[in-house]
């Protein structure tokens, strides 16, 4: 059991309070050591009894976090001092069988992993909780125990020798049992994977080591050391035979990492306690040391006598948490005398979540979070009060990051586009290279297919099947194909739009009311479309984009998000309405052939698809077709089936089932898999359910029609492409706004794109694009949002979870060009795979767009606004607009931005007034800017922004940690003494940084965070921030 700890607060100048445990009753004491670096002691623990009580004049006046960052700012003379990634192993001495050898009984990388001894097996990772007492007693063995840096040695038994020759010297161990520490230190080290099969030792072990155990006995009858065995120093043959590492486990540790081992256990012939630290010059592997072929860097050897497993369990335990922590593991590496680790240790503590003991369940295994917060806090000096930064230029900096600032030359922007854009040209290419790749072309080729089929159908009504399924399908190959090769943004898919749809039926009937020639008058609206797209790109309008704010991009994305939904349960319910379940009688029966002797009602019982298989006659006016009652219910089991599978399937890499690899792939080809299943489903059933239909022949779908059209016609008066200026201005704010709003979409913050962005380029290859659409009579193609949403999700990148308990990390987007190339290259050829195609029930394709359409919604900030009008406050989650912006203002302006979407939804929803929708999203911004009257300035940053979610948080929970140390600790709530019981701490780097406003002792966690510097400056930060 833990010893009862006494906590004592001492207040220093202008700092925060200190947790000191003092203990009167010491499970063992220890002199000082000598001869080493030593350094002179630290006053707060110098001399041999940590029990002693200081006053506030005995402290150093440098704060610990202040003496770190000196540290670590420190120049790095050789690559001897770089800090490596580290794995860390403990040991404990243990007595199996006969035998005494060191046995692993915990592991770190990031997070502590323990060898359950009931199942002999690995806990799952979790976030080591530490004792308040152990992390003390851990402190005290680096002022009084060993600390022997940049030792010489190249094996076990050399470094075993150089550290009891150090003690000897010290005066710390009695060199009579110098010997049997050595011998301590050189037992086998059994790893927690070789107990699934046991190594065959006692058979190999020599006769010497027989003739040493025997002679032994004599020496030591009581000490569990007495069993001598075969040194398995690095190097000796024996131990290259018997240690396998772990080479599954190796796969976890990061490339270039050291291991840090923490040796602990108790023998009887040690009177007193003896501890070293030890950092190798050169990493090197230690034989059987590790679990892993790691080289070593840290060795930690604690060594005491019988009745303190316990104690040094968890001071091992302390130490190699400590190891595993960002800066204290950075300090190691740099430290050059002993007071620089107890510096890395002091900052330890200054940074440590404390749980009160009565408050929690110690057996709870912490889970790992979902984001470690960074430690670049605890490196750096507190910041002085900066001046504040002119906003409207630090607004023209990022605007000229992303090429949206006017160059003042013509064709400036776009010039700059492509200087931007070609060093990236052919890792373009390269960086394809992947199976997510392959599934997310798959995936957007059938998710691209059914739309640009269906809107050929609507064009064949509205323009006189002068443009249909077989024009939309080679402008889909013409347009998809030239963006995805010389385009700024290649993750932008092209696609039809229900305004073009809308502005081509117009078009047309105005051309039919007039007598004219519908595709002539259309050619020049479509030259005069490029020609002021052209236009735009010289003068560089593409800078205007950055008046489209979070408010009006995702009012689009949330308006044409809920149009694929709502289009995707129609299309189903009108299949129910064409095939209605009830349908009254079915007028066929099968009767026997002629000449048979069985009977009519023999036959009766055979149906309409196995009536001709028996040689039967179908008798009936409805033999004409199947029967169709099923059809309605098997279209909606299809629907829903593709839809849940594609998204049960997608969330499958966070699974616990089998290994990482496959459960990416599963959520990778999840949408494919979906469509497959569901179609082999449909095919086993007979259903005669609605198949996708493609045009099987490249023809124009008008016979008096060619590929190329004639730019003038009898038909059409002189003067008529000169009057086409007027609809071509009303067509390019149409084409203008669905593009860029859908570019800026695709290159927010939050997708970490690296490439750059390319507004100009991409609009100067549409208006290229257009015109040629334009000779050759092909439907128009702009940006898609919701594909091009959906695109950009099947590509992106998270970290591999390296480390145990690791949660993977968003990293980016895989951004390169084959995906767009070959999903337009395989529309292109769709005409030839139309016998593979037809056997694709509809009713799937509408449940690929009903997960698009609810796909595109996760991570609008305004869908989760909605959410939370819904939701009782207690349960609202912990999104960072409602930590800043009261409750009430962010309903107001979720109210604002839903009517608006409202009025555009009613607006697309009616042909007479569709053809204004591009115009309504520019009064969106007028609507936004109009805002500015009703919102603050900082809420309308906060509400209205494209920041980063966890960006933003960090900078808040830093905020509120300023708050929670100054306010509550320094002021508020001073600790009592005599507080009794086993306190836990959590690592600095694992704590949320969440502290309720009622978060005191005795209700919450108790942040001591991070930094100890004065209270004005920590004011001074606290009222610059909230400025």
């Amino acid at each position: 059991m833990p010893q009862q700890a006494q906590l004592k607060h001492i207040h220093g100048h202008g700092r925060l309070p200190r947790v000191i445990a003092t203990d009167s009753s010491r499970p063992w004491t220890m002199n000082s050591s000598s001869g080493d670096d030593e350094a002179p002691k630290d006053p707060r623990t110098g001399g041999e009894d940590f029990t002693q009580q200081f006053t506030e004049n005995d402290f150093e006046v440098t704060p610990p976090a202040q003496r770190v960052q000196f540290i670590l700012g420190e120049d790095v003379d050789d690559g001897t001092h770089v800090s490596h990634p580290l794995f860390s192993e403990m040991g404990m001495l243990v007595k199996e069988g006969d035998e005494i050898e060191w046995k692993e009984t915990a592991r770190w990388i990031k997070f502590e992993e323990d060898v359950e001894e009931g199942g002999n097996r690995w806990s799952k990772p979790h976030v080591a909780t530490l004792s308040l007492h152990s992390l003390f007693e851990l402190r005290r063995l680096l002022v009084n125990g060993s600390v022997m840096l940049d030792m010489e040695a190249q094996n076990l038994e050399v470094m075993a020798d150089l550290v009891c020759d150090h003690m000897v010297s010290a005066g710390t161990l009695p060199s009579g049992v110098k010997d049997k520490v050595k011998d301590a230190l050189l037992r086998r080290h059994r790893h927690q994977h070789e107990y699934a099969k046991k190594t065959r030792l006692p058979i190999i072990r020599s006769l010497a080591d027989m003739r040493n155990h025997s002679s032994s006995k004599k020496d030591m009858v009581k000490s569990p050391s007495n069993q001598s065995m075969a040194r398995p120093g690095s190097g000796t043959e024996l131990s290259e035979q018997q240690h396998k590492g772990n080479t599954h486990f190796m796969r976890k540790i990061p490339p270039g990492a050291e291991a840090s081992n923490i040796l602990v256990g108790e023998v009887d012939f040690l009177e007193r306690t003896l501890s070293c630290f030890i950092r190798l010059s050169q990493a090197v592997v230690l034989g059987d040391l590790t679990e892993v072929p790691v080289p070593t860097r840290f060795v930690f050897i604690l060594l005491g006598p019988p009745g303190s497993q316990s104690n040094f369990h968890e001071i091992g335990r302390a130490m190699a948490t400590l190891m595993s922590d960002e800066i204290f593991h950075e300090v190691a590496y740099r430290a050059r005398k002993r007071d620089h680790l107890l510096s890395g240790v002091d900052e330890f503590l200054d940074a440590v979540t404390v749980l009160p003991p009565g408050e929690w369940d110690p057996t709870i295994r912490i889970e790992p979070p979902a984001a470690i917060p960074s430690q670049e806090v605890r490196k750096r000096p507190p910041e002085l009060p900066k001046e504040e930064v002119d906003e409207e230029e630090e607004e023209a900096r990022l605007r000229e990051e992303n090429g949206l600032s006017r160059t003042g030359r013509l064709f400036g922007g776009l010039i700059n586009d492509i200087k931007r854009k070609a060093p990236w040209y052919i890792s373009d290419y390269k960086d394809a290279l992947s199976m997510q790749c392959v599934a997310s072309w798959i995936f957007l080729y059938f998710a691209c297919l059914s739309p640009i089929i269906t809107f050929g159908g609507l064009l064949a009504e509205a323009t006189g099947k002068h443009m249909a399924a077989m024009e939309s399908l080679v402008s889909g190959f013409v347009c998809g194909m030239g963006y995805g090769f010389f385009s700024g943004q290649p993750l932008t898919i092209l696609g039809s739009t229900g305004p073009v749809l809308v502005f081509e039926s117009i078009i047309y009937e105005f051309c039919l009311s007039m007598g004219w020639e519908y595709m002539t008058f259309r050619f020049w609206i479509g030259m005069w479309v490029a020609g002021i797209c052209i236009v735009l790109t010289a003068i560089d309008a593409s800078a205007l984009v950055c008046y489209i704010t979070r408010f009006t991009e995702e009012n689009f994305a949330t308006l044409i998000a809920f149009i694929f939904i709502y289009k995707a349960i129609e299309n189903v319910a009108i299949i129910g309405k064409n095939f209605p379940v009830n349908q009254g009688v079915y007028n066929c029966v099968c009767t026997p052939p002629i000449g048979s002797n069985a009977s009519a009602i023999d036959y009766a019982m055979y149906n309409w698809d196995s009536c001709e298989s028996y040689n039967g006659t179908l008798v009936g006016g409805g033999c004409g077709s199947p029967p169709t009652e099923n059809v309605f219910l098997m279209s909606v089991v299809l629907c829903a089936g593709t839809f849940l599978i594609s998204t049960v399937l997608k969330e499958f890499k966070n699974a616990l089932f089998f290994p990482s690899i496959v459960r990416q792939y599963i959520s990778d080809f999840s949408v494919l898999i979906a469509i497959f299943a569901m179609t082999f489903f449909d095919y086993s059933l007979g259903v005669p359910t609605q198949k996708l239909e493609v045009p099987n022949e490249l023809k124009p779908t008008l016979s008096t029609r060619g590929w190329l059209i004639p730019p003038f016609s009898e038909k059409n008066p002189w003067w008529s492409p000169i009057i086409a200026v007027f609809p071509a201005l009303l067509g390019t704010i149409l084409i203008f706004m669905d593009q860029q709003i859908t570019a800026v979409i695709v290159n927010r913050k939050e997708n970490k794109l690296k490439k750059g962005c390319g507004y100009h380029l991409d609009l100067f290859i549409l208006s290229v694009l257009i015109a040629i659409c334009s000779m050759m009579g092909l439907p128009w193609f702009v940006a898609a949002t919701v594909l091009s949403i959906n695109h950009v999700n099947s590509l992106k990148l998270e970290s591999e979870c390296s480390a145990p308990g690791e949660k993977p990390q968003f990293l980016g987007v895989r951004e390169q060009r084959v995906t767009h190339i070959l999903i337009f290259l395989t529309i292109g050829v769709s005409v030839l795979l139309t016998p593979l195609l037809g056997n694709i029930p509809m009713p799937v394709l509408f449940g690929v767009f009903l997960y698009m359409g609810v796909a595109s919604l996760k991570g609008l900030q305004f869908f989760d606004r909605i959410l939370i009008m819904f939701m009782p406050a207690k349960y609202q989650p912990d999104y960072m607009f409602l930590r800043q912006v009261p409750i009430k203002r962010v309903h107001l302006f979720t109210m604002i931005q839903l009517a608006c979407l409202i009025i555009l939804w009613l607006i697309k929803s009616f042909s007479q007034t569709s053809i204004l929708f591009p115009l309504m999203l520019v009064v969106m911004i007028g609507i936004r800017k109009a805002l500015d009257l009703v919102f603050t300035r900082r809420e309308l940053k906060i509400l209205d922004d494209i920041m980063p979610e966890m960006t933003k948080r960090a900078a808040a929970d830093d905020l509120h940690k300023l708050d929670a140390e100054v306010g509550l600790l320094a002021r508020i709530f001073p600790w009592g003494k005599g507080s009794r019981g086993r306190v836990v701490t959590k690592p600095p780097g694992l704590d949320d940084g969440i502290v309720g406003s009622g978060g005191a002792v005795g209700t919450g966690l108790i942040s001591c965070t991070t930094s100890n510097a004065n209270e004005k400056e920590f004011e001074a930060q606290s009222s610059l921030l909230k400025k």
